[in-house]
């Protein structure tokens, strides 16, 4: 099929095309872009196209499948975007639920730990500032700000394993 026989025949169809592409895709940006594709693909198969009889019935059909296929990836993309939607709301959910431990079992150590993780983790000081305010050396810092984080590190093990076996329950 040569450039001129492949615009008389099936380039002549693509307004027909677009209007029936629109009734199913309700955007003029959207059936613009099937009938463009398609247009590609007839050009690319043009030789093939001869052994079709009714070339317009053919051109319509392919609009049709075309549009149907992309309604349903659009569908399908919707559905993705909500299940992401609600399991960002649920992650933001246990955020706030786990910060809510995390200041708990903060709040549960003794004075000078809990004065020295929260100057440290939450204040952002640094080692030798936090020593400087608390009248204490530097190691005891050290020391203090370790006990403190394993204390809630291992107070957290113990409410993801309880919480685990909940949910295996």
């Amino acid at each position: 099929m040569t450039q001129e026989t492949f615009r008389d025949t099936v380039f002549s169809l693509k307004n027909e095309m677009y209007r029936f592409a629109k009734r199913f895709v309700m955007s003029s940006d959207e059936a613009e872009d099937v009938v463009q594709d398609l247009m590609i693909k007839f050009w690319q198969k043009k030789e093939e196209l001869a052994q079709f009889g009714n070339l317009k019935s053919y051109a319509l059909k392919a609009v049709r499948n075309e549009c149907l296929n992309r309604l349903k990836h659009h569908e399908v993309k919707i559905g993705f975007a909500d299940m992401q939607l609600h399991r960002s709301e649920l992650y933001s959910m246990e955020v706030n639920n786990l910060k809510e431990y995390i200041i708990g079992f903060i709040n549960e150590l003794p004075e000078k730990q809990k004065t020295v993780i929260h100057l440290k983790d939450v204040e952002e000081y640094e080692i030798s500032e936090i020593a400087g305010m608390l009248e204490m050396e530097e190691n005891a810092v050290r020391v203090n700000l370790m006990r403190a984080r394993q204390k809630v590190k291992e107070q957290i093990s113990q409410l993801m394993n309880y919480e685990q076996r909940q949910i295996s329950r």
